[in-house]
């Protein structure tokens, strides 16, 4: 068997890794400027009062690409690939908070023979870099991102890839995700959708789409266990 997992919102909390940093990097690319970070937070769906975002932000579940589209209006003399150079090379160095406690949880499935991979819309080079401060990006037997050559979630390719990479029938895979998206995506690569809720998404965005939504991603071995205690049983 094999197990997939989103990045942000899912091995790493998305509130406490990212709203202080997403402030942080519009105020530089404004120069400064309040004001003028303000214009390029409400384009991109961010509120500095509760450094948190709206459902709809494209930081959320989107691509670098796709949040430099929303800021380039208002940033003239920029050019998008100097944009997502520079949120990358930003995003890479951001502080990232686990959503639990990420080495025992990993090494608990690849102890049972898991094969272990992250799909991310984030750039590849930054998940990585987040995956190595952890200490846990060797635990991994695939990573790939936006710019991997698979293409984005809620598009399946990353997912596929993982599949016929590992030799793994996709059915014979669970994708685990804090998003719609990453449901999405699960869903049109025939995968098990196990949702978790250290995103943006509430239970009622997920459980229509999920086999079942956990409170974080600690609590999968233990699920993983029971369906499998109930399997037998049966």
């Amino acid at each position: 068997m094999g197990v997939l997992f989103d990045k942000d919102g899912t091995l790493f909390d998305f509130h406490a890794t990212w709203g202080a940093w997403t402030g942080g990097l519009l105020l530089r690319l404004a120069g400064g400027d309040h004001a003028r970070a303000d214009i390029l937070a409400r384009a991109v769906g961010y509120c500095y009062q509760t450094r948190s975002f709206a459902s709809d932000s494209p930081i959320i579940a989107g691509t670098p690409g796709e949040i430099a589209e929303c800021l380039l209006p208002y940033l003239p003399g920029t050019t998008p690939f100097a944009l997502i150079t520079r949120m990358n090379a930003s995003a890479a160095t951001a502080p990232q908070v686990e959503a639990a406690p990420l080495i025992p949880m990993l090494g608990r499935l690849r102890a049972q023979g898991m094969r272990l991979g992250v799909v991310t819309n984030d750039a590849e080079s930054p998940a990585r870099a987040h995956l190595q401060k952890a200490g846990v990006a060797d635990l991994f037997d695939f990573i790939a991102g936006f710019d991997s050559g698979f293409g984005a979630k809620p598009q399946p390719g990353q997912l596929i890839a993982f599949a016929d990479r590992m030799g793994l029938d996709p059915a014979d895979v669970l994708m685990v995700g804090d998003s719609r998206h990453d449901m999405l995506a699960a869903r049109a690569a025939g995968m098990r959708r196990i949702g978790v809720l250290t995103g943006l998404a509430t239970y009622d965005d997920l459980s229509s789409l999920a086999e079942v939504v956990l409170d974080h991603v600690g609590l999968l071995p233990a699920w993983m266990n029971d369906q499998t205690k109930t399997e037998t049983a049966a």
